[in-house]
């Protein structure tokens, strides 16, 4: 049995657009890890889906179990972490992250609203998407700032791209 702990490769944090989900899986391909997304997990373990679970139970709700989700990940799993563009909102999760490799996927609300579009599966993005990402932009941006390890910009670039930048990054030549 290993005396250490188990923490993840790479935790990707930013918002809605910034290509966590994307930019993970093509991690986990080039590295041979497994990916997981923490919205997937509480997805999984609600039997709802993350919009689902604003619409009947709140934001507040949502949170808690995105901040229980976070901290399990950062515990027991040792891949390519991708965690919910709000959960840097969370002070007790800004803290968790604190000691890990951390990668804030930066990106500006053009390009940020146009990879979510009217996604109806983002219910903070209802409305007027482009208004709202850039609400969510000026608030967490320094939060997500606040616990990186490193910054990648993703505005005007394709995932393999950004991918290939943080793999670099992570496994210096």
């Amino acid at each position: 049995m290993n005396s250490w702990p188990v923490k993840p490769w790479v935790v990707l944090v930013g918002p809605p657009g910034a290509g966590k989900t994307t930019v993970g899986r093509l991690l986990a391909d080039a590295s041979g890890r497994p990916f997981r997304d923490t919205d997937t997990d509480i997805e999984t373990v609600t039997a709802m889906t993350v919009a689902d679970i604003f619409v009947e139970h709140g934001e507040a709700r949502f949170r808690e179990l995105e901040r229980t989700a976070v901290a399990a990940a950062l515990q027991e799993y040792d891949g390519v972490l991708a965690v919910g563009g709000g959960a840097v909102l969370d002070e007790t999760t800004r803290e968790l992250l604190r000691g890990h490799t951390v990668v804030f996927l930066d990106v500006d609300v053009a390009d940020a609203a146009a990879r979510v579009g009217l996604n109806q599966s983002r219910p903070l993005l209802l409305g007027n998407p482009r208004a709202q990402l850039t609400k969510l932009l000026a608030e967490r941006r320094p939060l997500y700032a606040e616990v990186a390890s490193l910054t990648v910009d993703t505005t005007g670039r394709d995932a393999p791209a950004v991918a290939a930048e943080v793999l670099a990054a992570l496994v210096p030549a």
